[in-house]
């Protein structure tokens, strides 16, 4: 009989289970990893309308390999998302989270769960493995998957300095990130969320002032502490149009706006008003570009605040009180440590 490991499964609404599967099998350049922390993204919409996700967020160490390659048995490492080819242009210059041919791992893998992190042991190409330094721990180092990922990309893009003020809408896991992210640069912070666990937590990771959505005067007090002129650059990580439209009328002429949030809504905007006359520039970040992942795990060491974007860490076997403290909105990241609370 093959050996097994646990796997996390969302069974229905708000239901889960942990499952006995066998541990896939290293092929090619597809390493096998052991996973010590997972960090959980938006899965909780998933599990609240009862549909399948299995997460895209691991740390752990590479325990075997199927050829040479990359990476060793016994490094310690972040798995990057996704499963792209790693010979496109995109894929080389580090932007692999665009790549156009993707793989389907499950069909690459041989098992259905090929592409999963919500388990003990994944299959990962050795080239989306970052390797983690001997002074973080795997779950600090996890960090460096959505937690801090998007927003540090953003910023990088961006080329935010010491000298700007930012925007932040969006006060969630990766929105908070933004503020860590933004204060290790030396920027001016500015937040902008309803639920006042996050506004507090903001406070807390130095964000330098806190805005509700719903305040009547909240642009004119943007535009007062950037006396007059608008914020230097936007980061949207709610995906909410109006605040897409915020960050458009906020931020100041030739200013930047970084969208991170997924919006399925359509936002109005004017080509005159909004682009050619203001000179603003907008684009998307999905995730960052893999040759700065060395810059990113600098902020993670020492960044004074970054380990306090970790607010809740459960065993495997209590992942659905988990996935309900991620619903409540009155968390940062949560993390689950798959080798506590089941069976070795």
């Amino acid at each position: 009989m093959s050996p097994t490991m646990k796997r996390i499964a969302i069974t229905g609404v708000k239901q889960t289970t942990l499952l006995d599967v066998p541990i896939p099998q290293p092929i090619q350049d597809w390493v096998l990893v052991k996973v010590h922390a997972i960090p959980l993204c938006t899965e909780y919409k998933n599990w609240l309308n009862g549909s399948e996700y299995y997460g895209h967020e691991a740390a752990g160490e590479v325990v075997m390999v199927a050829q040479p390659g990359k990476v060793n048995v016994g490094d310690r490492v972040v798995v990057m998302a996704g499963a792209p080819c790693g010979k496109c242009t995109l894929c080389i210059s580090g932007e692999y989270i665009h790549c156009q041919h993707m793989h389907d791992p499950a069909e690459f893998t041989g098992v259905a769960y090929g592409g999963d992190t919500h388990v003990q042991y994944l299959l990962k190409q050795d080239w989306l493995l970052v390797p983690i330094p001997d002074d973080i721990s795997y779950t600090r180092a996890a960090l460096a998957c959505c937690g801090l990922g998007p927003t540090f990309g953003a910023l990088e893009n961006m080329n935010v300095s010491a000298t700007d003020t930012v925007l932040i809408t969006g006060g969630g896991a990766v929105g908070l990130g933004g503020v860590i992210n933004a204060k290790f640069r030396g920027a001016r912070t500015i937040l902008v969320e309803q639920v006042p666990y996050r506004q507090q937590k903001a406070r807390e990771l130095g964000a330098d002032l806190v805005l509700s959505p719903h305040d009547p005067d909240i642009r004119t007090k943007i535009m007062a502490y950037t006396d007059m002129r608008g914020v230097d650059a936007c980061l949207e990580t709610s995906g909410n149009v109006v605040a897409q439209r915020l960050c458009i009328d906020m931020v100041r002429r030739r200013g930047k706006i970084s969208l991170v949030g997924e919006c399925g809504n359509d936002l109005a905007i004017q080509a005159s008003n909004d682009f050619i006359r203001k000179g603003i520039s907008l684009m998307g970040q999905w995730h960052y570009n893999l040759n700065g992942a060395h810059k990113l795990m600098q902020v993670i060491r020492d960044s004074p605040v970054a380990e306090q974007l970790i607010t809740h860490v459960y065993p495997m076997n209590e992942i659905q009180q988990a996935l309900a403290t991620c619903a409540s909105q009155e968390c940062g990241k949560v993390m689950i440590l798959p080798w506590e609370g089941v069976d070795q």
